[in-house]
């Protein structure tokens, strides 16, 4: 099985405008003296490759501890396009789309809110990008509230740069973050 790692590294990766910069405090260091080596770290709940819940736009929405997990694991389409997808767009390729739909768009491609809500009309379980949010600047709000509020996870920061477009089966769990409303993941790629 070959298997392609879509993830961005925590510490090197940039963050999103206004959030907090991930960091790592070595705090035992073999090379110092000490008999083991001891890190801890500090980042946002939406560093690097990150999955949004529900709770992160809707007020009592689920947190990412209450996601299904089986959201996360299982078929998905890699799509490349540019500039802001509409929901022509989406009516357009969700015929034959899988369930899980991630955006390739070297990070300059944007989900409209009527391309959250077409594609959550389609029974959609997860959409992911590898931009640093699945919404332009001028509407951050909409794409999130159509995509959160139909209780779809929302998949941010991929690397999608060595992902042909094509099927694939997806593996994105979030760490276990109770109350979360969101956690960074390890995501990959593997042949269906």
């Amino acid at each position: 099985m070959k298997i392609l790692d879509i993830s961005r590294e925590l510490f090197s990766s940039p963050s999103y405008p206004g959030d907090p910069v991930p960091k790592r405090e070595l705090l035992r260091r073999m090379d110092m003296g000490d008999s083991y080596n001891l890190s801890g770290y500090y980042a946002c709940c939406h560093s690097a490759t990150h999955l949004d819940a529900p709770l992160h736009f809707v007020d009592g929405g689920a947190s990412v501890d209450q996601i299904d997990l089986s959201r996360c694991i299982g078929p998905c389409t890699v799509v490349e396009m540019s500039g802001i997808v509409t929901g022509a767009d989406i009516d357009r390729l969700s015929p034959a789309m899988e369930k899980r739909f991630l955006l390739k768009g070297n990070g300059k491609a944007f989900f409209s809110r009527s391309a959250a809500f077409a594609l959550s009309m389609t029974g959609c379980l997860l959409v992911g990008t590898d931009a640093q949010s699945i919404a332009a600047p001028e509407d951050e709000a909409g794409p999130h509230l159509e995509f959160l509020g139909a209780g779809i996870p929302i998949l941010e920061g991929l690397d999608l740069s060595q992902a042909e477009p094509g099927e694939y089966r997806l593996i994105c769990l979030p760490l276990f973050l109770g109350g979360a409303e969101a956690a960074p993941v390890r995501a990959v790629l593997t042949d269906l």
